[in-house]
């Protein structure tokens, strides 16, 4: 490897270092007292989907959390 590549590999290292921890920072910090659903719009195929979640906080506060995930048919057959 030479330097100029090894330059370039740390640098963008260091830059994917910086978006994810600006990513976590921004993630939401959820009060979950009590789930009172989950759905998603998944459907046979494996994939992400489009979720959400309707919970209860510590104050008993109806809220959703919307979010994306893999669809469950991605766990099947592991």
């Amino acid at each position: 490897m030479n330097r100029n590549t090894l330059i370039a590999s740390s640098l963008f290292a260091l830059l994917n270092v910086a978006v994810f921890s600006a990513h976590v920072q921004a993630s939401p910090k959820l009060d979950v007292q009590q789930v009172l659903s989950t759905v998603d719009d998944g459907g046979a195929a494996c994939g992400v989907v489009n979720a959400r979640m309707t919970y209860l906080d510590s104050h008993g506060q109806k809220r959703v959390f919307e979010y994306k995930k893999f669809a469950d048919s991605c766990n099947e057959g592991s």
